[in-house]
């Protein structure tokens, strides 16, 4: 395949959605304009089964190095998985998994970056390799002579190891090796180019030192933006948080979830997360409110993982649901008696916990009679006719009485 090497194009990839090039930016520039076919990849460790929109704005760059001809590279990191990377791991070292179970992880993750980088392309597909395959086999002298290649004194400065020393924290042994074993998998991929996120440069930078002391060979290190809130510096994709938009999502939900960012976090997910133009992205913020802006990026998102009709069913829907306020079509319906009390109707049926938790939610303004659009106030108000009501944010329920 010919290499493609028009100059607007590797000005974007070295540009858009990236934080840092190492050793320099126009080094790696010259090499791409040079004609050569290079080799780059993305490891991601197995940790779970779903992967977020921060992913994919490394899958959405592979793409376009993939389209100039280049070798692109998706290493599944099963086996270093099963040490876990220390990173953001203040308090404790992260829960060593299993070979099952990160196996059982890694089964959709090919389906979920499909959408947005070409798999199985004929002309130049991407190459799904496993670091179990060489990792596994290491023997113990093995180990000793890659981790002669580093100091204790260079492990330590990690940021995260530093953060654990003071806080009088275990840091164990074994975390690190993460960056030995990390780093090895460029010395056996022979690559050119390891793209990370900011969190893994310590990692990638110990994979640059080890090339370059086992095969003399020079590796740069591409730095992706984290997508993380401008306004707090939290995380936008964390499942702890609820904040997470995960690439398996179905429509609606996936919808819904972007729509749920906060505003300050609109621009970068555009730039990111989507394949407009930066004139494009900057017109829509400028010419309408927040809202509508929000709801042109969920609907462009939606729309790359599950196409444009079912984006626009997922926006009708949210429109329905939450902007027009009125009943949707697929609603869970309960049968109870007449003169039954709301309380008893909610936490019969299981709709919510408790008792104490729906007059919580009564206290909150959090219930609503939609057939008046009036929050519902006495949560021993009788249900005399049927009724369907809102409960919280995306719960909506409807009793018909018997």
């Amino acid at each position: 395949m010919k290499i493609d090497t028009d100059a607007k194009k590797i000005d974007e990839i070295l540009t858009r959605s990236i934080k840092e090039v190492l050793p320099t930016k126009d080094s790696l520039k010259e090499l791409l304009s040079s004609g050569k076919r290079i080799r780059i990849y993305i490891g991601t460790d197995a940790t779970g089964t779903s992967l977020h929109l921060g992913h994919s704005t490394n899958y959405i760059i592979l793409e376009k190095f993939r389209r100039l001809g280049h070798e692109v590279i998706f290493l599944v990191g099963d086996f270093t998985a099963r040490i876990g990377d220390p990173t953001d791991r203040v308090d404790s070292a992260r829960k060593q998994l299993t070979r099952e179970q990160v196996v059982e992880n890694v089964k959709t993750w090919l389906d979920q970056v499909k959408p947005v980088i070409d798999v199985d392309n004929k002309e130049n597909p991407v190459k799904i390799l496993y670091n179990d395959e060489w990792l596994s086999k290491l023997t113990f002298e093995d180990v000793i002579n890659i981790s002669s290649n580093f100091t204790v004194q260079q492990m330590i400065e990690r940021d995260m190891f530093q953060e654990r020393l003071k806080a009088e924290k275990p840091l164990y042994l074994h975390e690190m090796f993460y960056p030995l074993m990390q780093g090895y998998d460029s010395v056996v991929m022979d690559v050119d180019v390891e793209m990370c996120g900011n969190d893994q440069k310590f990692n990638a930078l110990a994979g640059r030192t080890l090339l370059k002391k086992l095969k003399n060979k020079e590796k740069y290190v591409l730095i992706t933006t984290l997508l993380e809130n401008p306004v707090t510096g939290e995380k936008m994709m964390s499942k702890s948080l609820g904040t997470g938009v995960f690439l398996d999502f179905e429509p609606a939900q996936m919808y819904g979830a972007i729509m749920a960012q906060p505003d300050e976090n609109m621009r970068q997910l555009f730039v990111d997360c989507t394949h407009l133009e930066i004139s494009e992205i900057e017109e829509i913020i400028k010419n309408h409110s927040p809202m509508d802006a929000k709801k042109n990026l969920a609907l462009e998102i939606t729309a790359i993982y599950h196409g444009e009709a079912k984006a626009r069913e997922a926006e009708d829907d949210f429109v329905t649901k939450f902007q027009k306020r009125e009943i949707p079509e697929e609603i869970d319906e309960f049968k109870v008696s007449v003169g039954n009390a709301i309380i008893d109707a909610v936490t019969t049926n299981s709709v919510v916990e408790s008792k104490s938790e729906f007059r919580r939610l009564i206290e909150e303004g959090a219930i609503t009679n939609l057939e008046t659009k009036e929050k519902i106030t006495d949560p021993n108000m009788p249900i005399t006719q049927d009724i369907s009501v809102k409960i919280g944010k995306k719960r909506f329920v409807k009793f018909i009485v018997e």
